[in-house]
């Protein structure tokens, strides 16, 4: 490992960083707030936000100046930023008022609506690291087509965010920007891998943010930040110009899905992107319309829920299981069914999953890491030290497998019913983690989420509550100190559960539906929203 002035190489060049990123923020962290920022950054609806930008109650400058700002305070906090992109925000905000004062009209449907980005989409001009030392000095030379599709909207990115050293982790940690913390509790993670963009949506230091989920990394954020978060089936939203480690492997795709304030919001981000026609400019994208009709049919009738609260693998902490069963207690007498789902099936597509991922025997991520000598975070160790790499042979038989698992999983859904009606689910209302954010470097068990990877279903998660030391069993009480575990995960799960440490921590729920349903899981998600308001 090369040295410069006594120390490492990748060292050097991860304060270089760090230095020029301080630089861009200093000016927007000694601004004071203008009058109408809170007015703003308030406002959890993009199609609100953008109605008034639209009406004329506020320009996109006066909106990207109050996010710059917001997001500037956010990263002090938590440290949840990489690339700072404000100036070149405030210019763009300056181009659209001026097509706004010469057109009298918006540049599109989100004219000045913020959002920001996980660091794996390529922006013209930045950097794409992955939260690699190696990565950095080298500027995208075009925009992820998800942007282009939403620069051509009238959106206004302000910046990007922190991820974990090769993303493969549910936490947010890596030798170039460092830890993120959680807005709540400094000692608690924020998740995932997109656990920048959670931790700043958190803090409203912006309206939507974009990640990338192959095993829960847009929902387990959100699930710890009280956020919304889609992941669609793979192909549905566009990934072109998103670098993704193992790059180039499609036995398990990665999903570029939203994460956002309101549900509102999130069905409208994904109907715009869809409505774009992004499979004219990614080829991996299926051209399939926005389907209005399903979306709206779910909502027009009784829905058939499939509830399952336990694994069988890592049994959830009691506050996960008491939002779950009050969900299904409030969905069930506001008149829609209710069947129970149990989690067969589960064990052997995680363990097809988890054979995937160190498929290559870490090479892929060991490429990356040579580059700069820069040191392995432990988990990341963990993972590339798995085994050696797989014979062709045994990754076709691992192909195998897993269209095994999603044929068994079809067969499981059609073959579940109600009772009552005959009808087979529409949906399953499910844990997203066994557990609340949690201390750093806690996080285990993500088969709440990665299971619908595997199986390439829709995955919709809604903030639901809390944990609560009032009304959450204490860890004191017989049911929780005599729990008997399953295995060394569960045992490890289960000694993190104490609701007073945990108290306040924001909980959710996951609806899931079959592949490519998007439409079908946000209407039904909708539907969900409307019986909790209503109780």
């Amino acid at each position: 490992m090369a040295e410069t002035n006594g120390e490492p190489a990748w060292l050097t060049k991860a304060l270089r960083k760090r230095k020029i990123q301080a630089a861009a923020l200093q000016p927007y962290l000694a601004q004071e707030a203008g009058p109408a920022d809170e007015t703003i950054t308030a406002i959890a609806c993009v199609e609100t936000l953008a109605g008034r930008v639209a009406d004329g109650d506020f320009t996109a400058y006066d909106v990207v100046s109050a996010y710059v700002r917001k997001a500037a305070a956010a990263h002090q906090k938590t440290n949840c930023l990489t690339e700072i992109m404000f100036d070149d925000a405030l210019q763009r905000a300056r181009e659209l008022d001026e097509h706004y004062v010469k057109h009298k009209t918006p540049i599109g449907p989100l004219h000045g609506v913020v959002m920001t980005l996980k660091d794996q989409f390529n922006v013209k001009g930045y950097d794409t690291t992955l939260g690699y030392v190696g990565r950095t000095f080298q500027p995208a030379d075009t925009d992820a087509v998800v942007v282009t599709l939403l620069k051509d909207m009238g959106v206004i990115f302000i910046a990007k965010t922190n991820l974990p050293q090769s993303i493969m982790w549910c936490e947010t940690d890596n030798p170039l920007w460092g830890l993120t913390t959680n807005p709540l509790n400094p000692a608690f993670t924020p998740g995932g891998s997109t656990g920048g963009e959670g931790a700043l949506l958190a803090q409203h230091g912006s309206m939507v943010g974009w990640g990338t989920d192959i095993g829960g990394s847009v929902r387990i954020p959100s699930h710890m930040a009280g956020l919304y978060a889609l992941k669609p089936s793979s192909g549905r939203i566009p990934y072109l110009g998103t670098p993704v480690s193992t790059e180039g492997q499609e036995h398990v795709p990665s999903a570029v899905g939203p994460m956002t304030r309101s549900l509102s919001s999130l069905r409208l981000v994904t109907k715009a992107v869809i409505d774009a026609a992004p499979w004219k400019l990614d080829p991996q994208v299926h051209p399939l319309p926005w389907r209005e009709e399903a979306y709206r049919e779910v909502q027009s009738r009784p829905l058939v829920i499939g509830l399952l609260i336990d694994d069988g693998i890592v049994k959830v902490h009691p506050p996960i299981e008491r939002v779950l069963r009050d969900v299904a207690a409030k969905l069930q007498k506001a008149g829609h069914e209710v069947i129970q789902w149990d989690g067969s099936l589960h064990f052997d597509c995680i363990q097809t999953m988890d054979s995937y991922y160190s498929a290559d025997g870490g090479e892929d991520i060991r490429r990356d890491m040579s580059v700069d000598g820069e040191p392995y975070i432990p988990h990341v160790a963990a993972l590339v030290d798995r085994g050696p790499a797989i014979s062709v042979y045994e990754y076709w038989q691992l192909h195998r497998a897993k269209r095994a698992a999603q044929k068994a999983y079809l067969d499981k859904w059609q073959r579940l019913r109600s009772e009552k009606s005959g009808r087979e689910a529409d949906v399953l209302l499910t844990p997203t983690m066994p557990h609340s954010a949690v201390p750093h470097r806690s996080c285990r068990w993500v088969g709440y989420t990665k299971v619908w990877n595997l199986l390439d279903y829709t995955a919709c998660v809604l903030p639901v509550g809390s944990v609560d030391k009032t009304v959450d069993l204490a860890a004191s009480e017989p049911s929780v100190e005599g729990y008997v575990a399953r295995n060394e995960t569960d045992k490890w799960n289960w000694a993190l559960y104490n609701p007073e440490t945990l108290h306040g921590m924001p909980l959710s729920v996951q609806l899931v539906g079959r592949r490519l349903e998007e439409e079908k899981v946000l209407g039904a998600a909708e539907v969900v929203e409307r019986v909790l308001s209503e109780c």
